[in-house]
């Protein structure tokens, strides 16, 4: 549906975009997620036909938008955007943002209008209402009807639900993804927060440096991270030096799978903390002893001594009862590590 190939931008001597190659499939919803800086703004402008981009292809539905001899502005790329905290007009009320741009006679709009309001679960009576009259849930709905009314081929999202409190958040990331994908409209999320990136898509690009560090599945990128880098931002992990040797690791916890056979020697493995099940122990059953606990309800974060290793552990996992500093706990490992 859409083909980016070798995208790349420059702002004076900085380089923000270095060669991005990105496919997208029909009907799908890809995360860009990376730190601010990265470029994941930049490159959602040029997609957006905002920013032109240094060099590069840009191909929607077998059209090009740009490459070194085309380049088509934005008002005829038929591309939604949904920025940051809808950036509704404050002059018009409800159905008239929606309506904004809108062909046709005025009950054409009405009953269009109408129609987009259910589509994104607004209640007709708020049609009237002013932007500031509604909450912020509300104000993203509008924009997004606003951006369906349109009718895109593909929709962005620059960072919709930032502004939106984490229950509302949640929530409104929900419907927004299930709407997209009943209206059969391609999307592509701009996001920092990885946990909204992993919810939110059928695909995930990492970026950093301006670059994509890893393109696949949430599930894949997950659990199978590229690097350190990649696996740390995605979510919490313990990494761990360990000696490697024919799909086996011998670290701090002792002698475990991975998923590469081939590996040799000093290197480093992770482990995503649902991996780690701590239960408390008698004190002969096991050297692991727990120094801090740090209770955050369903959460709770252990510091703890691993027998003769110097450093101690820091792990953050479920909340047991009987854990308290001094007690012995016993450190059972499910699956597989992953080699860094």
């Amino acid at each position: 549906m859409l083909e980016l190939t070798s995208i790349s931008k420059s702002f004076a001597d900085a380089r923000v975009l270095d060669s991005i190659n990105l496919s997208v499939a029909p009907g799908s919803r890809t995360a860009i997620v990376g730190p601010s800086g990265s470029g994941k703004t930049t490159l959602l402008r040029i997609l957006a036909g905002f920013e032109t981009p240094d060099a590069g292809r840009i191909v929607m539905q077998g059209r090009t938008l740009f490459d070194e001899a085309h380049f088509i502005p934005a008002h005829q790329r038929g591309i939604g955007f949904v920025p940051q905290e809808g950036a509704l007009f404050p002059h018009l009320n409800v159905a008239d943002n929606i309506a904004w741009g809108l062909d046709g006679t005025r009950q054409e709009k009405r009953r269009r209008v109408e129609a987009l309001m259910e589509m994104v679960a607004l209640d007709r009576q708020l049609a009237t209402h002013w932007p500031h009259e509604i909450s912020g849930g509300q104000q993203q709905r509008v924009a997004l009807a606003r951006a369906l009314a349109q009718r895109p081929s593909l929709m962005l999202l620059d960072e919709p639900f930032s502004a939106l409190d984490t229950g509302l958040r949640a929530m409104t990331r929900r419907a927004t993804a299930d709407l997209l994908a009943e209206a059969g409209v391609a999307s592509i999320l701009v996001t920092h927060d990885q946990h909204e990136a992993l919810s939110f898509a059928t695909q995930v690009a990492v970026m950093r440096g301006g670059r994509f560090t890893q393109v696949g599945t949430p599930f894949e990128v997950y659990t199978r991270p590229v690097d350190e880098e990649t696996a740390l931002f995605l979510g919490d992990a313990l990494v761990l030096p360990a000696e490697l040797n024919a799909g086996r690791a011998v670290c701090a916890l002792g002698d475990i799978e991975t998923d590469n056979q081939h590996a040799t020697g000093a290197g480093r493995m992770m482990l995503r903390p649902e991996q780690l099940h701590v239960t408390a122990c008698a004190p002969h059953e096991s050297e692991v002893a727990i120094l801090d606990v740090d209770f955050t309800g369903h959460l709770s974060t252990l510091t703890l001594a691993l027998g003769n290793e110097p450093e101690p552990l820091v792990l953050k996992t479920v909340s047991q009862p009987g854990w308290r500093p001094g007690a012995s706990v016993r450190i059972d490992i499910v699956g597989i590590a992953r080699v860094l």
